[in-house]
């Protein structure tokens, strides 16, 4: 899809604007963690900084799948902005991932109804499903015990839903790129 006025358009008419969302947030995750992983905090110790790489190669997996599956329909490449991430303080990267992962579980959560091809639906399932690992590893690093906070999860059991506009807004604060949103 090509960029419109300097960005990108994310048209929610169909599946392919559902996976370029997802594509878009998979990016940043993956710049994230490229960052980290090469760099870790020296306050990280040596599992945490495996388990960071680790979660790097997840992210750019879950990227490269989408960009894949995607083909000539994938948004371009996104600019980031991770300024306000100190990469050098161990409390400032656990908390940004925090904030990616859990927003990233919420967005897969809150556009599961969008989708309309079971096998994308599976798919998204089996993402989200290592992506609420990711958060449930790193809120217990900050917070031992804290996996599951009553922030994200619901008296239900269910984890949080959010749709489109609220995470690209979240999300907007670390992507240069201009995302416009059509359809939705």
């Amino acid at each position: 899809m090509p960029p419109v006025n300097g960005g990108v358009t994310l048209d929610f008419k169909d599946d392919f604007g559902v996976l370029n969302y997802a594509y878009a947030l998979e990016q940043l995750e993956a710049a994230f963690y490229i960052q980290v992983a090469s760099n870790p905090p020296s306050g990280f110790s040596s599992i945490e900084k495996q388990y960071f790489q680790d979660i790097q190669y997840h992210e750019i997996a879950h990227r490269e799948f989408f960009k894949n599956a995607l083909s000539t329909a994938a948004i371009g490449s996104l600019a980031v902005d991770f300024s306000s991430i100190n990469f050098t303080d161990r409390a400032s990267v656990l908390n940004a991932a925090k904030a990616f992962e859990d927003l990233g579980v919420a967005a897969y959560n809150g556009a599961g109804v969008r989708i309309k091809t079971d096998a994308y639906l599976v798919l998204a399932g089996k993402i989200v499903s290592v992506e609420a690992r990711h958060a449930a590893y790193i809120r217990d690093l900050i917070t031992p015990g804290s996996f599951a906070g009553s922030d994200v999860i619901n008296a239900s059991g269910l984890d949080q839903a959010l749709t489109p506009d609220v995470v690209l807004k979240t999300a907007g604060k670390y992507i240069k790129t201009k995302v416009n949103v059509i359809n939705l």
